[in-house]
């Protein structure tokens, strides 16, 4: 199949690749809706507990990111390159990559987690609450780090399925597992929010079996000793060189969300309910793009190994219509039932009032959101993901800081000073990403057309 990425019609492979990891992201969303339903089940100082934990949540995510999107590029150069002997030495390198990280992660949350929620505010039940659902997913984070780990390797030989099996499956589980480990029975004694977090391990471990089952069924990696998982730092160092960036893009999405919640909540609760509500909806709508940064990065990441920029050039110009065309339609959805939508979340008048407006302007930046997620894709396939980064810190960071205080203080404008800033911010950075990555493909071309 891996080498199929190199020849096949770009069109049908995005689809092919696409469609599956999109599908996945979609039950990813709806596991965490079931965990927050049955968090409030429990008391609101439970659910506020589960709030309190996302951003140091999103520190495994952001690990696990880096690890998959530079095991993945790494992974499908060579393969691209027809070095199955490299590639399969990635495939270990990245798994032994991997169990490191985890065990450091494990040991510096159950460290700092008291530290990082005293700083927060959390006090007395609240900090009891959070450290006992944060304990135990750290203490069970080599599972979420190895199932990133064994879908960058299957990414890159174009098998998004197995994933997404895995998804909708541990979903499924996930609905039977929570009520039963939060309120006992046969034979398990009652756990309360710690049971949310140990039937989020419980799947995440299951779905270690599934994908290791489904690597050693394709194919994709063949069998080994245990020595070969021995840390080779030359490969460390690339895989590090080619994360990093990655782990780091998607820390500034949560000092991101930081900012602007600040900037929000000097205008009271309601707006930044309202900003909550509206953020959520976005999340639903830019769902169905989200697979396309997968297929993006196979493809690229491929297609780089085997010298063929022109497809990739393809793959960009394919993804990027199915991207906007898919974010059109939400924001023509948005924008038809923006009060609609808002009331699903809160019959509060006030939150109604600034939710609606907040997504009447958000919509036009939807397919903003798709130049960056796919141009940034692309940009880590062929092992620059760098520039993810920088971009990274602008639009999170260093944009949002300066014009937010720009037009709503200085200009007078209030909220809508912050709404039209997160439009601007946004769609300057997307527009430089377009620009920066036509002229890096062309400069590629133009040095592989002179070897």
């Amino acid at each position: 199949m891996s080498s199929d990425l190199t020849t096949a019609p770009i069109p049908l492979l995005v689809r092919r690749l696409a469609i599956p990891a999109g599908t996945g992201f979609f039950f990813t969303t709806m596991f965490n809706v079931v965990d927050i339903w049955y968090g409030g089940r429990l008391s609101t100082t439970a659910l506020a507990a589960m709030s309190l934990c996302f951003p140091v949540f999103f520190i495994i995510l952001a690990v696990g990111s880096g690890v998959s999107s530079g095991a993945t590029a790494l992974i499908g150069n060579a393969l691209g390159r027809n070095e199955e002997g490299e590639a399969q030495t990635y495939i270990l390198q990245s798994l032994s990559f991997t169990l490191v990280h985890a065990l450091l992660l494990t040991a510096a949350g159950l460290f700092l987690a008291p530290k990082i929620f005293g700083m927060m505010g959390a006090t007395g039940e609240y900090l009891t609450h959070a450290l006992s659902y944060m304990n135990v997913i750290f203490a069970g984070s080599v599972f979420f780090l190895l199932n990133y780990a064994m879908n960058a390797i299957l990414n890159a030989h174009g098998n998004t399925l197995a994933y997404r099996n895995f998804l909708i499956g541990g979903f499924l589980l996930n609905l039977l597992l929570d009520p039963w480990f939060m309120y006992g029975g046969l034979g398990l004694p009652p756990l309360g929010l710690p049971g949310i977090a140990l039937a989020t391990i419980a799947i995440q471990c299951m779905g270690n079996f599934y994908l290791f089952s489904q690597l050693s069924k394709s194919g994709a990696m063949t069998l080994f000793r245990f020595n070969e998982l021995r840390p080779r730092w030359s490969y460390f160092r690339e895989l590090f060189k080619q994360g990093f960036p990655s782990a780091m893009n998607m820390m500034t999405i949560s000092i991101g969300i930081f900012i602007i919640t600040w900037y929000v909540g000097r205008f009271g609760e309601h707006a930044v309910a309202a900003y909550g509500i509206g953020t959520r909806i976005e999340q639903i709508a830019l769902l169905p793009v989200m697979g396309l940064n997968i297929s993006t990065i196979a493809l690229t990441a491929q297609n780089y190994g085997a010298g063929k920029i022109d497809r990739i050039r393809e793959t960009l110009r394919v993804s990027l219509v199915y991207g906007v065309m898919l974010s059109v339609t939400g924001t023509v959805a948005a924008l038809l039932f923006s009060s609609e939508l808002i009331e699903l979340f809160s019959n509060d008048a006030a939150v109604h009032e600034i939710g609606a407006r907040f997504l009447s302007i958000e919509a036009f930046v939807f397919p903003a959101y798709v130049l960056l997620y796919i141009c940034i894709a692309a940009m880590q396939g062929i092992k620059m993901p760098g520039f993810g980064l920088i971009v990274g810190l602008y639009r999170q960071i260093a944009g949002p800081v300066l014009i937010f205080h720009l037009l709503s203080v200085v200009m007078g404008l209030g909220l809508l000073g912050i709404w039209w800033g997160i439009l601007g911010v946004t769609w300057s950075a997307a527009l430089v990403v377009v620009i920066y990555v036509s002229r890096t493909l062309a400069k590629l071309e133009k040095d592989l057309k002179t070897i």
